[in-house]
């Protein structure tokens, strides 16, 4: 059991929480322009990273606000909790640069301002059978 330390209430059992997915996940900046595959990709399509990994958690039975969270993968250790809105640390506690256009209120839940890579996408939907960068087979 995890022991999650809310940024406005303070340390909380993990029960009281609701994992949110990946943090930083930029939104399209024109999805009406997106081919079917491109937003599948946006929604479907998530880092499945080993290691240091920036999450978006929501303290669900408490203060009902989202934030985000560095976890490690494999040993579970939270390395960081930041406000939504805010750049990712990095594993030691630095800041890293982040490129970006998205709203840094405290209720943004997207940062970011490109749509998902398809470089490996052809112009037929059917004639490309390579799984896009990053997914499993």
């Amino acid at each position: 059991m995890l022991l999650i330390s809310c940024p406005n209430c303070g340390s909380r059992d993990e029960t009281e929480f609701h994992y949110g997915g990946q943090a930083h996940v930029a939104y399209p900046e024109n999805p009406n322009e997106l081919t079917d595959r491109e937003w599948a990709e946006y929604l479907f399509y998530r880092d499945n990273t080993k290691g240091a990994f920036a999450e978006r958690w929501l303290h669900s039975t408490g203060c009902r606000q989202w934030f985000n969270m560095l976890r490690d993968t494999v040993t579970y250790e939270i390395q960081a909790i930041y406000p939504m809105g805010s750049p990712r640390p990095d594993a030691v506690g630095k800041v890293t640069a982040e490129t970006g256009t998205a709203s840094t209120a405290a209720d943004s839940t997207t940062t970011g301002s490109a749509a998902p890579s398809i470089a490996a996408t052809s112009a037929s939907p059917t004639s490309s059978t390579t799984a896009p960068e990053g997914a499993t087979k």
